[in-house]
């Protein structure tokens, strides 16, 4: 029987993933379609109340000051004595108002059966109402029935408009909202509100309505929530009893909406609202006063419709399980805390800025549980990843290095026996990668790894000396940008960091800082993918060497044989020819040749000197070292006609460094100054401080040197003169010994020069305490 394959750790985590996935689709469809189905059934209506009614708090209106009420309170039942009153009451409270002149009077209170104890009553109502003009009668639904308790018909009559006061009560008992026309399908009444400024203002649009009887079934069209008044009480409230003998204050109720209705307790219908508290109950009329507050301040706001609930309700949980599935944990958690509370505020905000009013409590219910069923399933998901992970590492071995003794397993449940296996196989795998991880930063050479796509995945410590900027994450063809081929100067790496593997497994390149690098690229395969290794080894050492020994082979085999080669002819042309040539012209031209080749060989000895050997540093005086430079150079000066003038300076300028191979630099530049100055000219030299360094400027009114020659002037066995001024002696090597003795002290050289103006030379070298070089002086 064959033993099975093990499986791949990678195609594990890709069931893992999948079945993840598919799990998060299953959770998905669970979810939103349980958001659907409480907001199709409206299961959490208590909930939504909650949420409503705290939306609709921050939008109460402001108490419209033209809104008065006339309360048939305790104080007025006390006074004048039980309910039911005389009608011939109301009469003279509706003439009492009347003589202020209000905008519309409305008495919710129902005139639906006659007096049989005062049949005169009514008719005396009936005279106050017509001569009022502006008068509301309510109309109340009788029961659940079809039928309406309706003013008697000479009330009827004499009243300019009828409302009905039907209040739409939730299941909780408290009053929210109400619907604009109610009653019989062919004529329902407008509510009494809407009556109120029909009675103001008969040419308003919603006036047009018959206030005749109609027929048909009970209908309730066009529904409308309420939004009340703030305060507490918000309207202007008098005393019945104060209003009928005339107490009430001169013109309180002039040009207002005046509302007649009953407030004494046990007296007329009181409903819970949502701006009193559990304890206290608002009384009809006072309903009334808020839906026509509304009205006059034109706030409608309206129960959304189903389709727009739904979108609004399932839109977050999508959302919120998009999030979980994209995003980690922290950010999934704070993901679904935004969504509820932007959830929260959206349905708030809505009655003020669209005029609806949402159910967000199925949203926020699917929100705050996506969360933690997705972390269950995630987490069991986890559990079962860590197990097959332990299971392979066990089955593949994870370190030949030494180890310590496992830990105990914990007694706890399976998930965190599982995280405590897996942080020892963790540890054993860090110490694994630590020891691999420190051989390769030891090496001395650069050394970077790249991924199959050419991104460096891991640099040595050699490697993150040698870049500007952090190599890690960064294509190699990026990193190594600057790298040219030595011969050619073409790119050395492709453009294309994944055509790695067309590349020879050894190339000599140059980089921008002129250094010579040996770049060794080997593959190695990995699981399911190619890494490559890459190294740069340092040849600018050798190279430099190789250099030094060619310019050394042409300076034995050239310069300094050619001198020599001419002494040998003048001797083998005296053997020949005796006497042809004076003897002291013979030995003149020796001697000059002698000296050539002796001169050569000692600047080309203190190049090599100047570039190889250890520097000797101490403190001294500049500005005396640059005084005897200027003597030294006195003879040749007055050999060639030429002044040298110091400049005056400081009296002392401290230096740390070789002076002996900074007075040759100096002597050098001097030397080459008054060479190149004509006879009867001038060399210039000064000592300035230009903190923190000094300038020794050195400046002939030579020939000058063009800008297009600068580039090679400190090149050995450079002369750049040498066709133009033929007579002047000299192999190339005096300015080289001066770019490297002031390069390694820490300074540079300046040169400011154009053709047929002179040459300026300007030796830059760093300041050092002046006690110091007090002490050397």
């Amino acid at each position: 029987m064959r033993g099975s394959r093990p499986v791949s750790p990678a195609i594990v985590q890709a069931r893992s993933r999948a079945g993840l996935r598919r799990e998060w689709l299953v959770l998905s469809a669970l979810l939103l379609g349980l958001v659907a189905w409480l907001c199709a059934s409206d299961g959490l209506r208590r909930l939504d109340h909650l949420v409503q009614d705290a939306g609709m708090r921050l939008h109460a209106l402001p108490a419209h000051p033209d809104i008065a009420i006339v309360a048939i309170d305790d104080r007025s039942i006390e006074a004048i004595g039980r309910w039911p009153w005389r009608r011939a009451l109301h009469a003279q409270l509706v003439r009492q108002i009347s003589e202020q002149s209000p905008r519309a009077l409305g008495l919710d209170i129902l005139f639906g059966e006659e007096d049989p104890d005062y049949p005169g009553d009514d008719l005396l109502l009936a005279r106050a109402l017509e001569s009022n003009g502006h008068a509301v009668l309510p109309v109340a639904r009788r029961g659940q029935g079809g039928t309406a308790d309706l003013p008697l018909p000479a009330l009827h009559q004499a009243a300019s408009a009828l409302g009905h006061v039907q209040v739409q009560v939730d299941s909780d008992g408290v009053a929210r909202g109400l619907f604009r026309l109610e009653g019989p399908t062919s004529a329902p009444w407008p509510h009494f509100s809407t009556a109120m400024l029909c009675a103001a203002d008969s040419t308003r649009p919603q006036c047009a309505a018959s206030t005749d009887a109609g027929t048909g079934p009970w209908v309730r069209q066009d529904p409308q929530i309420l939004a009340f008044a703030r305060g507490q009480p918000a309207f202007a409230t008098y005393s019945y009893i104060d209003v009928l003998t005339g107490q009430a204050p001169a013109n309180a109720l002039r040009d207002k909406y005046v509302l007649v209705g009953a407030t004494a307790t046990g007296l007329g219908d009181m409903f819970a609202a949502p701006v009193a508290s559990r304890s206290e109950r608002i009384a009809g009329v006072e309903l009334i006063a808020h839906a026509l507050n509304a009205e006059l301040a034109q706030s409608r706001i309206q129960p959304a419709p189903l389709a727009w609930n739904l979108a609004f309700n399932l839109a977050p949980v999508a959302l919120a399980l998009l999030g979980i599935l994209l995003l980690g944990p922290l950010a999934g958690l704070m993901s679904c805390a935004a969504w509820f509370a932007g959830t929260l505020a959206a349905a708030m905000l809505a009655p003020g800025l669209a005029g609806w009013q949402l159910a967000a409590a199925p949203a926020l219910a699917g929100v705050a549980l996506v969360y933690p069923l997705w972390s269950w399933r995630r987490l069991s998901a986890a559990a079962h990843f860590l197990q097959l992970e332990m299971q392979e590492l066990q089955r593949v071995g994870l370190s030949p290095l030494p180890e310590q003794p496992e830990r105990p397993l914990l007694r706890g449940d399976v998930l965190e026996r599982r995280i405590q296996a897996v942080e020892d196989a963790t540890r054993r795998l860090r110490k694994l990668h630590h020891f691999v991880s420190n051989s390769l930063q030891h090496l001395p050479s650069p050394t970077f790894v790249c991924d199959a796509g050419g991104r460096v995945t891991l640099a040595n410590e050699a490697a993150l000396r040698y870049c500007p900027q952090p190599p890690l994450g960064l294509p190699i063809t990026r990193v190594l940008s600057d790298l040219v081929q030595s011969e050619t100067g073409a790119l050395l790496l492709p453009r294309d960091a994944r055509q790695l593997a067309s590349m020879p497994p050894q190339q000599e390149a140059r980089d921008a800082q002129g250094r010579h690098l040996l770049m060794l690229c080997k593959p190695f395969a990995d699981d399911d993918s190619t890494l490559w290794l890459t190294t740069l080894v340092d040849l600018t050492d050798m190279r430099r060497a190789q250099a030094q020994r060619d310019q050394a082979l042409h300076f034995i085999s050239h310069d300094i044989r050619a001198p020599i080669a001419s002494i040998l002819t003048l001797l083998e042309m005296q053997r020949a020819f005796p006497g042809r040539m004076a003897q002291p012209d013979l030995l003149a031209r020796i001697d000059r040749y002698a000296q050539s080749s002796l001169t050569m060989a000692q600047s080309f000895v203190r190049l090599a000197s100047a570039q190889a050997d250890t520097y000797h540093h101490a403190p001294f005086d500049l500005a005396a070292a640059l005084e005897e430079a200027v003597d030294d150079a006195w003879a040749s000066a007055h050999k060639r006609g030429v002044r040298v003038q110091l400049a005056p300076g400081p009296a002392h300028a401290a230096c740390l460094g070789d002076r002996n191979l900074v007075c040759r630099a100096i002597g050098n530049v001097l030397g080459n100054a008054i060479k190149f100055s004509p006879a009867g000219g001038t060399v210039h030299c000064a000592l300035q401080a230009q903190a923190p360094c000094w300038v020794v400027s050195v400046r002939d009114e030579g020939p000058g040197i063009a800008q297009e020659l600068q580039a090679d002037l400190f090149q050995p066995f450079k002369r750049l003169h040498g066709e133009s001024h033929p007579d002047i002696g000299g192999v190339g090597l005096g300015l080289a010994l001066v770019h490297t003795v002031v390069q390694r002290h820490g300074g540079r050289v300046e040169v400011r020069s154009e053709g047929g103006k002179g040459a300026e030379f300007r030796l830059v070298l760093p300041q050092a305490d002046a006690p110091e070089a007090e002490r050397d002086a």
